[in-house]
């Protein structure tokens, strides 16, 4: 392991290495993990559930949920918090949710951010790749001794290992769930213990399966990682293109003995990780290895070159982004952002994203999930932005979405963003200059939003049920973010039925004061659905003097998550598209067209926001399906019509950002008078800038 960093109890008993996850009352294991990084624990997203009390194979991300692990180590074991970070759901072949009855799946990987005490720093253990033939071995989730089961991988899949047991000693099982599987010749966690075949339950044949689990190999664990922009340490070697500059840099700026020994127990500490030798100093090869292999080792160094060696920091630096592992930020400044962010709350941080698309309006598509760690892990790989003339350090784009996330948190916390990030640009050697300028775009931004706040609204995600009948779950955004009004699992309702809950729900709210804007209605739909009659259901009953129809008292917009999502290439077209929704150009689709040559005219032209579809039913839903997978948020059709579509004429000149207010208008009209409005309007609206629940939509016939 070189000088740098000490684990001679893991080394020396490997089921040092299992992190127990626990329940919500913390009596018992309900699954394993191992030490993935500095302050992440690697498990299951199945064993993340069971500790949450949800079931067992739902796809859904918690959010940042919180729960407990806890660690182990020679002299005993410590409890810590955590927090799901990234989130890799169960998933069958097709990327659906996985059946009760299934044996094996995909994904099922969940990363736990922990809160360890700075003087017990985590220890992860070396990685290497599963291989055929390995003799490998795993252990309760608990972590006692006793409880190792030997296995061998008997078959090797890209994305699972499967493992058979010898019919003495421990099986795997429950319990096994998230675990390392270690293998002694390598020294190294070779893979994650998902799942045991478990044997039949009728009376024993030499022809029953007995000892047969399965795995995820590392590799695989790897590529999921590097798929999610989670960070995972690497093996920092001589290969690595940096290796040899940070070697002369530390040669340089050390060049005795006793230099490099206080360079070195200082960065130990930094890093929250002890060292092998009192006596004997680092090597600049050790220096080199471990900047290389901690993920923040090379930031802390080039935050003590600053100080004394400011042109041998920029040379830390520029040799960094020669390789894939190392970080933007120290670890202190690591720590220090997560908890002023976690002290912004909940309601800021759900419009991280809305920061991030206003600060750098033409960034690629942001990772699944949504949540603060994904997008911070993400920002954190993001080159400095080009305002900055060559001889300048850029600032990073993590700076930039800072100070404008910064913009929208109370003054005590736009003040600890400011100076962290001043501190973090000294280090850097960004001018004050190039961040003066940032701030400056900063603040016209909120003074924009400001001008244009966001609007109330309700979300509902309808699935079919059986004939006739739906199933809803409900969120409201008051400003404050996303929070859910109806349980997971509901009765199913007719559309009148329907119709009452929506309205109930929305009777609840209470508008900011000064916003006479009627709830946006959000309606959340998979493609099949898209022509769901939602804005004509009526809550029938006489008691209530009024029919209440949804679309009629509220603008009420479509949305299908399953399509704007279906291709990770055009999401970046879709939130630069949503940029330009004041600017953008529309287009009116008539007359004989098909999909194909939709495709060759959006595909990048990323002016064109708005496209209104004025073609018969038959070819219709291709060509609209195909503009919302092009990333076109706004798309506005007519359900029923049968000539050329009264909607389409009528509301061209009403503006974009107006058309949810327009199109309820028209269908009020169209309820008092429909032989002047004989339209049925549909308008699918995808808006970047408002976050909305991690769905899992499943074909009608699934929910029959």
């Amino acid at each position: 392991m070189g000088w740098f960093g000490s684990a001679p109890d893991a080394a020396d008993d490997p089921v040092l290495h299992v992190v127990t996850v626990l329940p919500p009352d913390g009596t018992a294991s309900v699954g394993a993990g191992f030490v993935l990084g500095p302050d992440t624990v690697l498990t299951c997203a199945h064993v993340v559930n069971a500790a949450l009390g949800r079931d067992m194979l739902e796809p859904g991300s918690p959010g940042g949920a919180d729960l407990a692990v806890q660690i182990h180590h020679g002299a005993g074991s410590r409890r810590c918090d955590a927090r799901v970070a990234h989130w890799i759901p169960p998933r069958d072949r097709d990327g659906g949710p996985v059946s009760p009855r299934a044996v094996e799946w995909l994904g099922d990987l969940a990363v736990l951010r922990v809160a360890a005490p700075p003087d017990e720093p985590l220890q992860a253990p070396p990685r290497a790749s599963m291989a055929f033939g390995q003799n490998v071995r795993a252990w309760h989730g608990g972590g006692r001794a006793a409880t190792f089961a030997d296995l061998r991988v008997t078959s090797l899949h890209r994305s699972l290992g499967y493992l058979d047991g010898a019919a003495t000693g421990m099986a795997v099982g429950p319990g096994y769930s998230g675990g390392p599987l270690w293998c002694r010749s390598e020294r190294a966690v070779v893979g994650l213990v998902v799942a045991a075949i478990l044997p039949s339950r009728e009376p024993h044949s030499p022809q029953h399966m007995i000892r047969r689990s399965w795995s995820v190999p590392w590799q695989w664990i790897e590529a999921e990682l590097d798929r999610l922009g989670a960070p995972v340490p690497r093996s920092g070697t001589s290969g690595d293109p940096a290796f040899l500059t940070l070697t002369g840099v530390v040669a340089n700026a050390f060049p005795s003995p006793m230099s490099r020994a206080d360079a070195g127990r200082w960065l130990a500490s930094a890093c929250d990780i002890g060292y092998r030798s009192e006596v004997t100093p680092p090597t600049p090869e050790d220096f080199a290895a471990f900047a290389l292999t901690h993920p923040r080792a090379l930031a802390a160094l080039s935050g003590l070159l600053r100080r004394t060696h400011p042109e041998a920091a920029d040379e830390v630096l520029a040799a960094g982004g020669l390789s894939e592992t190392p970080r933007l930020l120290t670890p202190a400044e690591h720590d220090e952002l997560h908890r002023v962010l976690r002290s912004a709350g909940p309601a800021v941080l759900s419009r991280f994203p809305e920061a991030i698309r206003a600060a750098l309006p033409h960034l690629a598509a942001l990772p699944e999930g949504d949540s603060p760690d994904v997008l911070l892990d993400r920002l954190e790989e993001l080159p400095g932005d080009g305002h900055s003339i060559s001889e300048e350090r850029r600032v990073p784009a993590l700076l930039r979405v800072l100070e404008f996330l910064g913009r929208l948190c109370a003054r005590p916390q736009q003040s600890e963003l400011r100076l962290w990030a001043d501190s973090v640009a000294r280090r850097l050697g960004v001018s004050r200059g190039a961040l003066g300028e940032r701030r400056a775009d900063a603040q016209a931004w909120a003074r924009s939003l400001r001008d244009r706040s966001a609007r109330v609204r309700v979300v509902v995600e309808v699935r079919r049920a059986q004939e006739g009948r739906h199933q809803l779950r409900m969120w409201c955004d008051e400003g404050a973010g996303l929070r859910q009004v109806t349980a997971h699992s509901a009765p199913s309702y007719t559309a009148s039925e329907a119709a009452r809950e929506v309205l109930r729900v929305l009777d609840g709210l209470t508008p900011p004061a000064g916003d006479e804007r009627p709830p946006l209605v959000e309606v959340l739909v998979d493609r099949r659905s898209l022509n769901l009659p939602v804005d004509e259901w009526e809550a029938r009953d006489p008691d209530d003097f009024v029919p209440g129809s949804l679309g009629v008292e509220y603008p009420l917009v479509v949305h299908c998550p399953e399509l704007v999502r279906r291709h990770g290439r055009f999401i970046s077209h879709w939130r630069s598209r949503w940029n330009r929704l004041d600017s953008g150009k529309t287009l009116v689709v008539s007359g004989s067209v098909d999909r194909d040559a939709i495709y060759s005219q959006l595909v990048n032209q990323l002016d064109t926001v708005r496209v209104c579809v004025d073609v018969p039913p038959g070819p219709r839903d291709a060509i609209v399906q195909t503009c919302l997978v092009l990333g076109i948020p706004v798309v506005v059709w007519d359900r029923g019509m049968d000539g050329a579509s009264h909607v389409v004429e009528h509301i061209s000149d009403v503006a974009t950002r107006e058309l949810p207010d327009g199109v309820r208008h028209y269908r009020a009209q169209a309820r008092a008078s429909p032989p002047q409005f004989p339209g049925h309007p549909v308008l699918a609206w995808a808006d970047a800038d408002r976050a909305v629940p991690r769905l899992h939509l499943t074909e009608p016939q699934e929910n029959a």
